[in-house]
């Protein structure tokens, strides 16, 4: 499920985004179901979609398995779309800390330099709407220990080394 953001900040996208999917999840649907939250919280950025040409976004909540098939509708005033997703390859690069306006790009940015330095380079989706997402699993109250990723799609297949499961660092 997937929360359109119009914002200049990242930060205040995930905020309003999440605060949004989490009362579809809490009972505000059609159907009054409650849902359990899922892991991570997903920020993709739209770039030049925003107001001045800022970016957009959209954040996201996987669905448990259970509700996948036919989710609940999300009252209309929560402005929620669903998100299907198809099998594609990401390339990822896990940080630590916080995800905030100041760090995201340079994450990325170290993400892009990977890729450029690994077979995967030249290999970035040119038909993905997003730039690139940023995943968070912790809750906002954990300090320490914290998991973030960027994730940026990439085009492969597994003849060339896009596979379920590979881990690989360049």
């Amino acid at each position: 499920m997937a929360a359109p953001v119009n914002e200049i900040s990242f930060e205040k996208a995930t905020r309003n985004g999440f605060h949004r999917l989490f009362q579809f999840i809490q009972g505000a649907n059609l159907n009054f179901s409650r849902i359990y939250m899922t892991k991570p919280v997903l920020t993709s950025i739209v770039p030049g979609a925003g107001p001045l040409h800022s970016s957009a976004y959209f954040v996201k909540f996987y669905l448990p398995d259970k509700f996948q098939a036919d989710p609940p509708l999300p009252l209309p005033e929560l402005n929620l779309q669903p998100d299907p997703w198809t099998s594609h390859c990401i390339a990822v690069r896990k940080f630590s800390g916080f995800a905030r306006d100041s760090n995201i790009v340079k994450e990325a940015e170290k993400l892009a330099l990977s890729l450029s330095r690994s077979p995967w380079a030249n290999t970035t989706a040119s038909t993905s709407e997003y730039a690139y997402s940023i995943a968070q699993y912790n809750s906002p109250f954990r300090i320490i220990g914290r998991v973030n990723e960027v994730w940026v799609d990439v085009t492969g297949s597994r003849a060339n080394g896009c596979e379920s499961n590979p881990i690989a660092a360049y």
